[in-house]
């Protein structure tokens, strides 16, 4: 379910059948400063079922074109939240301010579903081959 904050926006849609993520808008128009963040609304609110998760990820166009990330990629939108989506946007170029228009597409927002997880405490784990090998482990050099 969606709940529309801003009617002057439009429901998000899936831009071609079957895709996986539809577009989330920019409610507001902001300007994003080289390496600056900004908080932007979507003007929308979901209801996501219990076992399912919305992951906001970041738009391939406006990564390669321009610089612009999303700071926490991919977000999460827990089952529970009934607040307004908002995307942490960030201008990763080093000259250029990014102009953000409202209506403007600038993120991708997927539903997936989620495992709950049962954590049982445990004295040791079972043993594998990578075991404790953490960043780098598989082989990049330093």
């Amino acid at each position: 379910m969606i709940r529309r904050l801003d009617k002057g926006l439009p429901v998000p849609v899936y831009a071609h059948d079957g895709d996986a993520g539809c577009d989330l808008l920019s409610a507001v128009d902001v300007v994003i400063q080289p390496g600056e963040r900004v908080l932007v609304p979507t003007g929308i609110a979901v209801s996501i079922p219990r076992g399912h998760g919305g992951f906001v990820q970041p738009r391939s166009g406006l990564a390669i074109k321009h610089g612009i990330s999303l700071v926490n990629t991919p977000g999460l939108i827990d089952s529970a939240y009934r607040g307004e989506i908002k995307i942490i946007m960030i201008n990763t170029d080093r000259t250029e301010p990014f102009h953000v228009k409202r209506g403007d597409k600038i993120a991708q927002f997927v539903i997936q579903q989620v495992e709950e997880a049962e954590f049982e405490e445990v004295e040791e784990l079972d043993a594998t081959i990578r075991g404790d090998g953490g960043f780098g482990s598989t082989g990049i050099r330093a």
